[in-house]
């Protein structure tokens, strides 16, 4: 969602720019400090990224501010996102951190994808009443049904929907177990290119992500920490029992499972819009590493410094 807004908002920016020479854009550029790849970057207190030079990063404030400028209310559990530097990839990936105590997994033999997947149904059915057809939003299926990787306390799941429109929605969802809760990474894609961007997801960011000491997962301890009343199914509907999400199917995937949904309205309603659109994701791509290569040269001025 916020990917292809920030695309919508340099076009409203491009407007401001022609009758001010300029300085409009650049003002709004300037708000969100990138860095570069080839470096570690901080997820919040509780993990790090190894961040691949191909890649560019927004910390916690720039995440939520990115909400901000696109007119959308940030969580206030944004810990970071993962963007592209190739001009011809348009995919993103939030981070978001929930501490609710401890996790347990012992439901991981156990996870009833069916039965998940009615209850997203029945929910959305029940609010798309009070809905217009273009606001509905229809649960099709599972693209990648719930599994846990024991190994890495990973958990992954990607749900199919259509809007009004019949325009198809699809998000890729990670949840990183931590030893007080859990980290979301939510892949924002388009289907045609969602296989080779879960590949890029799977083979270069989530290896390189680290819980920090302290944090992990197999670190819990039993005499002091807190155990969460959600288990992986819980995770799965956004935090709530089977019983909840069919009263509140939407709101729950609103909360997270469909970002994509803005960017297919926009990329619906382009029209016109199309050939600039292009033309400005590349404009702003380039702004991006321009902006996180002075911020790198700054730096390493700043470094020099007696």
């Amino acid at each position: 969602m916020r990917w292809s807004q920030t695309i919508f908002a340099v076009l409203v920016a491009f407007s401001l720019v022609l009758c001010s020479g300029g300085n409009a854009w650049a003002s709004s550029n300037e708000q969100l400090k990138w860095i570069e790849g080839g470096r570690k970057v901080d997820l919040g207190n509780v993990a790090e990224v190894d961040l691949d030079p191909s890649l560019l990063f927004l910390d916690a404030a720039n995440t939520a501010k990115v909400s901000e400028m696109n007119h959308d209310k940030p969580s206030g559990k944004e810990i970071g996102s993962i963007f592209p530097k190739d001009e011809n990839q348009n995919w993103e990936v939030v981070f978001e951190y929930y501490e609710l105590g401890h996790i347990k997994d012992d439901e991981k033999e156990d996870i009833d994808a069916d039965a998940i997947l009615d209850s997203y149904k029945e929910g959305t059915e029940e609010s798309n009443k009070e809905k217009a057809e273009s606001d509905r939003l229809y649960v099709t299926g599972w693209d990648v049904e719930p599994f846990y990787n024991e190994a890495t306390h990973n958990l992954t799941w990607s749900m199919l929907a259509e809007d009004g429109n019949k325009e198809k929605l699809i998000n890729y969802n990670v949840r990183l177990l931590t030893r007080q809760g859990y980290i979301s990474a939510i892949l924002v894609s388009d289907p045609a290119h969602l296989d080779a961007d879960k590949k890029f997801l799977s083979e270069k960011i989530l290896p390189r992500l680290t819980v920090k000491s302290g944090e992990r997962y197999e670190e819990f301890d039993a005499s002091t920490d807190k155990i969460s009343e959600y288990g992986l199914t819980g995770l799965i509907l956004g935090g709530a029992g089977l019983a909840v999400a069919k009263k509140a199917g939407l709101l729950l995937l609103l909360a997270g499972l469909f970002k994509k949904f803005g960017i297919l309205i926009f990329a619906a309603g382009a029209g016109v819009l199309g050939v600039i659109g292009k033309f400005f994701a590349k404009l702003f791509r380039r702004k991006k590493s321009e902006a996180a290569q002075d911020e790198t040269n700054d730096r390493e001025h700043t470094e020099t410094l007696p």
